[in-house]
């Protein structure tokens, strides 16, 4: 297969070293607005820098994976829907409804594919858990908490073009408490704090959240947020039903400490980021949307799915403002609204 890849910062370069040595990619070619930075990582993985996007589609890709910045991923998605080509995406599509919805319209109009980049649905031990729960192991599910934390803030510039905590981070974990599930979100209460750095109240940001979800049977489920976790990069989800009670991400690297006198010793080498962390989760995504590409697997993270996961996010912006409880189709509203 020829894969075209746009975009080469810590994510895109990654990519590119899983598809420069994936076997069934023949051809690599990699664009990037930094010339330099794309010529570099392309002479890394053996793939070949073209020196423009507009270039990069001229050449005549099979598929096309997108790790730009966020702002430019809607327009890419249609150009590649246009162009008649499956494309994988980095989360999200958009930062807003809109923008979301009118990217999904021309893939849908296109008849083509979009993978989305929700890399934990790969993840051993979240597929693990998926697994439990629909066995039955766990028996009825009554409790679920997901946690994300960050080990530092991202830069000051960042935080502006992020889309926010609930969009940018805590998103992830409504598409896998979702997926791991099978349940939908029906209503949240989220609150924030912007107790941390300057930058967090300058770009009228949170540095830290949480937020009570119900789902769909029930279900009561907690996730929290920071990006000011000084003692590394912390991911989890635990699991809990009237038969048992599962944890994930709980391994030797965990970035947590236990005060008890038997219990487990403090990790010698916590999990410093999300590209160490996920590492294995991000070359399986990419290996299933070689598949995908070439027919030979489902899609596992239809485009679709990054839209349910941003209601989820847009009711928690809607909860923090106005402190109250929001039912998601509250937000589906919302964003009808604004596009009519």
């Amino acid at each position: 297969m020829r894969i075209g890849l746009i975009g080469t910062g810590r994510i895109g370069a990654l990519h590119a070293e899983v598809l420069g040595g994936h076997p069934e990619v023949s051809s690599l070619v990699v664009a990037d607005a930094d010339a330099a930075r794309a010529a570099e990582v392309a002479d890394r993985v053996g793939g070949r820098a073209a020196p423009s996007v507009d270039a990069l589609f001229t050449d005549g890709p099979d598929a096309v994976v997108i790790a730009t910045a966020t702002a430019a991923h809607a327009e890419l998605i249609g150009r590649a829907a246009r162009a008649g080509l499956p494309a994988f995406c980095e989360k999200p599509i958009a930062l807003d409804l809109p923008g979301t919805v009118t990217a999904l319209r021309e893939v849908e109009a296109a008849g083509t594919v979009l993978q989305l980049g929700f890399m934990r649905r790969f993840d051993a031990g979240y597929l693990a858990a998926r697994a439990a729960v629909r066995s039955g192991a766990l028996g009825r599910l009554h409790t679920v908490r997901a946690v994300t934390s960050d080990p530092a803030p991202p830069p000051a510039a960042y935080l502006p073009v992020s889309g926010g905590l609930y969009r940018d981070c805590l998103v992830h974990d409504f598409d896998i408490l979702r997926w791991v599930t099978g349940r939908e979100i029906t209503e949240v209460y989220a609150i924030g704090s912007d107790a941390g750095p300057a930058m967090f109240r300058d770009s009228s940001d949170v540095s830290s959240a949480a937020v009570l979800l119900t789902l769909d049977d029930g279900t009561l489920a907690t996730a929290t947020a920071t990006r000011c976790n000084g003692a590394g990069y912390d991911v989890r989800m635990e699991l809990a039903g009237d038969r048992d009670q599962i944890a994930v991400g709980l391994d030797p690297r965990t970035p947590i400490t236990s005060t008890e006198i038997s219990g487990p010793p403090a990790p010698d080498k916590p999990w410093p980021g999300f590209l160490e962390r996920f590492g294995p989760a991000y070359e399986a995504e990419l290996d299933a949307f070689v598949q995908v590409a070439r027919g030979e697997l489902d899609n596992p993270c239809d485009g679709r799915e990054a839209l349910r996961a941003l209601l989820v996010a847009e009711a928690c912006e809607m909860s923090r403002r106005e402190r109250r409880p929001v039912r998601i189709e509250e937000a589906e509203q919302a964003g009808n609204a604004v596009r009519a």
